[in-house]
C-alpha cells in the first residue's frame, strides 16, 4: 500500500510517499481502507519534532513512527477475529492517538478505540473534518459545564477548535464573542458568534467586558493574562500542553475561585458519537478550508504552515467511493 512516511524531523520536504506492507487486523481489530486523512497544526510540530519534552513520546532524533496521521475517514475492509461492532463495508471516522498511522491507504484500530460511524449525510472528506478539532471542543465545553446564557470568548476562532467551539458553544446556548484576525471575521459570524476581536488591533484581555469562559484554543493566552476578565467562578480552558498551564491549574484549584482547565482528550468514542448525530440533525457542520490528494500532502503542510487555514486541511487519499 501506498504511505506518506517519515524517517527525521524536518519542513513538508521530509516527508515521502512509500510502498510499505499493509496491515493485517488481529482479534478485535478492523482494517479501515482510508478515504481522507487531515494535516492539523498539531501534525506540523510532530513533523518538526516540536514540542521537544514531547520527544519521549514522539522519538528523541527521529519519529518513532514510520507513518503518522490522527485523523481518518474511510471504510471497513477486513475483520479481525472477533470483531464485531462494525461490518464490513461501514463507513468510519476515527482518532488513531499517539499509534498514528493514518496517513496511508489502509490502517488498523482496534474496534473498541476512538472509532465510530460516520454520519449519512456527509463525505468523507467533511467526516474526517469532524474528528480530533471538533470533539476536541466538545469535551472542553462540556468539561466547562458550559450553560446557556452564559458568555464565552473562544481565542482562534478560525482554526479546526476554534470554528468547532464557536458552533457548540451557540449550539449550548451561550453567548459567543470570537477572536481571530479581520479576515477571517465574516466566516466566525456566520458561525453563529455574535461579536469578533481582531487580534491584530485588539487585545480582548485589556477589554471592559468579562466572560464566564475563555477558550485558548491556540495556546497564545494564559490563565494569569485571562484572569481579570473572568466572571466570578469563570474558567480558562487551554488546549496546548505548557509547563505554565500545569503549574496554573492546580494553584487556581486551591486559591482561586475562577479555574483553570487543561485535558487530554484521548477517548474520543463519545464525542465522535455526539457529534455524529449533530451533524445528522443539521446541527453542526465540517468545515474544510481545502482537500490536496495525497500525492500533495508536502502542499498541505505548507499551507497549514502559514498558520492562515480555516477549520480543516484534509488530504483525499482514496480518489473514489468503492
Amino acid at each position: 500500500m501506498k504511505a506518506v512516511v517519515q524517517y527525521r524531523y524536518g519542513g513538508p520536504e521530509a516527508l515521502q510517499i512509500r510502498d510499505i506492507s499493509c496491515p493485517v487486523p488481529r482479534k478485535g481489530e478492523i482494517l479501515v481502507r482510508v478515504h481522507a486523512t487531515s494535516v492539523t497544526s498539531s501534525e506540523a510540530k510532530m513533523r518538526q519534532g516540536l514540542p521537544l519534552y514531547g520527544r519521549p513520546i514522539l522519538g528523541w532524533f527521529g519519529p518513532r513512527r514510520e507513518v503518522l496521521g490522527l485523523e481518518f475517514a474511510g471504510t471497513v475492509v477486513q475483520l479481525g477475529p472477533g470483531a464485531r461492532r462494525f461490518e464490513i463495508g461501514a463507513g468510519v471516522f476515527g482518532f488513531t492517538g499517539m499509534r498514528c498511522g493514518a496517513w496511508a491507504e489502509y490502517l488498523v484500530m482496534s474496534e473498541n478505540d476512538s472509532v465510530e460511524r460516520m454520519p449519512q449525510n456527509v463525505s468523507f472528506e467533511e467526516a474526517v473534518a469532524l474528528v480530533d478539532g471538533p470533539t476536541t471542543a466538545l469535551f472542553f465545553l462540556e468539561k466547562a459545564h458550559l450553560c446557556p446564557s452564559e458568555r464565552i470568548l473562544v481565542n482562534g476562532a478560525s482554526g479546526s477548535i476554534g470554528t468547532a467551539a464557536v458552533q457548540l458553544a451557540v449550539w449550548m446556548g451561550a453567548e459567543v464573542t470570537a477572536v481571530c484576525s479581520r479576515a477571517n471575521h465574516e466566516l466566525v459570524r456566520s458561525l453563529g458568534a455574535q461579536r469578533v476581536i481582531d487580534y491584530h488591533t485588539e487585545d480582548f484581555t485589556r477589554e471592559r467586558e468579562s466572560w464566564d469562559v475563555v477558550f485558548d484554543s491556540v495556546g497564545t493566552s494564559s490563565f494569569c493574562r485571562c484572569r481579570p476578565c473572568l466572571r466570578p467562578s469563570g474558567r480558562f480552558l487551554s488546549t496546548v500542553l505548557g509547563v505554565k498551564i500545569l503549574a496554573q491549574v492546580p494553584l487556581a484549584a486551591l486559591f482561586c475561585e475562577k479555574k483553570a482547565i487543561f485535558s487530554m482528550s484521548i477517548d474520543k468514542r463519545r464525542e465522535l458519537a455526539r457529534l455524529r448525530d449533530l451533524v445528522e440533525a443539521g446541527l453542526h457542520k465540517p468545515l474544510v478550508d481545502r482537500i490536496f490528494a495525497m500525492e500533495d500532502i508536502r502542499k498541505a503542510h505548507a499551507y497549514v504552515d502559514t498558520g492562515r487555514k480555516k477549520g480543516n486541511v484534509v488530504v483525499r487519499i482514496a480518489q473514489d467511493n468503492a
